[in-house]
């Protein structure tokens, strides 16, 4: 939380409604929940804000961010976490349909874009805001092997590239009205889904995973270290961002 209050977006309200509707997942139940969340944020003594969104409908993510500021009055860090876990993200070339490939783009990548467009008009009035991409290591790199073998798709990897070069933009658009944009690649993080899925994508043995507060570390520091501002519009590596400054115990 690092002092802030969360205003949390998911599509699951209540724990216990959450399914896996990934390629591995046969819409198995899922752990998380707005509720889950939002009351582990009050726990901790930060207000939490639970707003149902879905990447695929904009017009909830528009509903989210103009909530959020009616509610409190400010938005000062957006971060751009959320991905699409419907089928086709590992899915191979040749199985890979148009209607997937449209679907990912417009839930990975203009998705974002509705919420940074969304956002950016109340931290300009402030005076600036922090703007955080989670990006992947797939956006940038070419896997090493295929599907099921330690790969991924590529209608994941090519609607993740997409969104990796808007915080770029961003900075050189906007840096000098104080707005910070930055890509953070979490590296291989064992999610509960993940943790339920790693065998049947063929991911066991291939990459070490990190607990997902690791690279909760690195947003934590980019959303409040003065000095996050010399990389602005810049990729950071999150793992070893927190390793390299010690700012989450080492899990390898």
């Amino acid at each position: 939380m690092a002092g802030f209050d969360v205003a949390l977006t998911a599509r699951t309200l209540r724990e216990g409604e959450g399914v896996d509707d990934s390629d591995a997942g046969g819409d198995a139940p899922v752990e998380g929940s707005l509720e889950r969340t939002g009351r582990e944020v009050r726990e901790r003594g930060g207000k939490a804000l639970l707003l149902v969104a879905d990447l695929t409908d904009h017009d909830s993510l528009r509903r989210a961010v103009a909530e959020c500021v009616d509610t409190w009055g400010r938005l000062d860090v957006l971060v751009l976490n959320a991905v699409h876990t419907g089928p086709g993200s590992m899915v191979r070339v040749v199985d890979t349909t148009p209607d997937v490939l449209v679907t990912k783009l417009m839930a990975n990548t203009v998705a974002q874009l509705v919420l940074v467009q969304a956002a950016l008009p109340v931290m300009l009035t402030a005076g600036g805001g922090r703007i955080i991409a989670l990006t992947s290591h797939a956006a940038t790199h070419d896997p090493t092997a295929p599907v099921g073998a330690g790969g991924w798709g590529y209608a994941y990897a090519a609607s993740k590239a997409a969104f990796h070069r808007l915080a770029g933009h961003l900075a050189v658009e906007l840096g000098d009205r104080g707005i910070l944009a930055f890509n953070v690649d979490p590296g291989h993080v064992m999610t509960e889904r993940m943790q339920a899925n790693a065998e049947r994508l063929g991911l066991v043995g291939h990459y070490t995973g990190a607990p997902p507060t690791a690279p909760a570390a690195a947003v934590a520091w980019l959303a409040t270290a003065a000095e996050a501002v010399e990389l602005n519009g810049q990729t950071v590596n999150g793992l070893r961002l927190v390793l390299d400054r010690q700012l989450h115990p080492d899990w390898r």
